[in-house]
């Protein structure tokens, strides 16, 4: 509201709303004719694979690093041990990601064995082929393979049990703060405490 005695606003300013109105009445025939294409361009493309074959690689953070997922592309020192360059690489359906980098020695051994695998199970056609041949590769190695836990199950013991952690942690960070106090006290009076030998 306006202060004092004024008057109060009472402006129109959307009479001519017609003229900045884009109207989108073509939005379902362009989802068909979009569909139609996709399904042209995966005809032509036989016998490509529909999807690229891609690395696995670790989820972040701590709580779900122990999981694998695919990943955006294989890196470059993965397609070098393999021995695949990396343009070729992009011909027969392998994505490349220059940008990612090997962190760890585990995930270079298991993405360079599922490269052979693809190589080995890899059938390529003439370019100047124009007879359409259906082939089988064999199983679906894009597939992600869970990762298998490395603990044993096993039953808990009477022991472990009875164990209580929060208390011996509590406990064993009360001792080291109050250690150099309980060591003054033990000490006859006039006598000085040689901090470097208590904390050690």
């Amino acid at each position: 509201m306006v202060r004092h005695n004024n008057m109060i606003p009472n402006g129109h300013y959307h009479k001519k709303w017609q003229t900045h109105t884009r109207t989108w009445f073509d939005q379902p025939m362009k989802k068909v004719r979009r569909k139609f294409l996709r399904a042209k361009k995966l005809a032509n493309s036989v016998p490509k694979p529909i999807q690229l074959f891609r690395p696995t690689v670790s989820c972040p953070s701590v709580r779900y690093h122990s999981k694998l997922r695919k990943g955006r592309g294989f890196t470059l020192r993965e397609l070098k041990q393999a021995g695949i360059n990396k343009k070729y690489a992009r011909t027969i359906g392998i994505a490349v990601d220059h940008r990612r980098r090997n962190r760890c020695v585990e995930s270079v051994v298991r993405n360079v064995q599922r490269l052979k695998e693809y190589q080995e199970r890899l059938i390529l056609m003439p370019v100047k082929e124009t007879q359409v041949v259906k082939l089988d590769s064999g199983k679906d190695l894009n597939k992600v393979k869970v990762r298998e836990s490395k603990m044993k199950v096993r039953k808990v013991s009477e022991e472990e049990k009875k164990f209580e952690a929060y208390v011996t942690l509590r406990k064993a960070r009360c001792d080291a703060k109050y250690a150099g106090v309980r060591i003054k006290r033990k000490l006859p009076k006039g006598e000085n405490l040689d901090v470097s030998k208590s904390c050690n």
